[in-house]
């Protein structure tokens, strides 16, 4: 079976390295991490994921900035996107996140499992 590749776009880097430890460990995922918004269209291009995992605020370049370079590239601009940040709630994770202009948006502290299914629900 081949492996799903997700890029994970997030500044914080011990955020990514956790997150694509406990995201490897399943077996199913390849992940490649890009610390900076400024690099992650040409992480995109190179790397050719399936699913994009993208920070809101970042330095430099936001997840927004981000997202918009991604739908305007022909390569790019039907890799689904799923925002992460600290601003959903608990509550709103439990409920399958916000969704907000066509973007999923998924708390950075929700559980594994949440994390998972809404990986599985983007990969379909």
């Amino acid at each position: 079976m081949d492996k799903k590749r997700i890029l994970l776009v997030d500044d914080d880097l011990a955020f990514t390295r956790m997150m694509k430890l406990n995201l490897e460990r399943s077996g199913t995922y390849e992940i490649r991490i890009e610390n900076t918004g400024s690099q992650a269209v040409a992480s995109a291009r190179e790397f050719k994921p399936n699913l994009i995992l993208l920070d809101v605020i970042m330095p430099e370049v936001d997840g927004g900035d981000v997202a918009a370079m991604l739908k305007d590239d022909p390569l790019l601009k039907d890799i689904p996107v799923v925002f992460l940040t600290a601003l959903v709630s608990g509550e709103e994770n439990a409920s399958g996140g916000l969704i907000r202009s066509g973007y999923r948006f998924i708390g950075k502290l929700t559980s594994e499992k949440e994390m998972l299914q809404c990986i599985e629900e983007h990969l379909r």
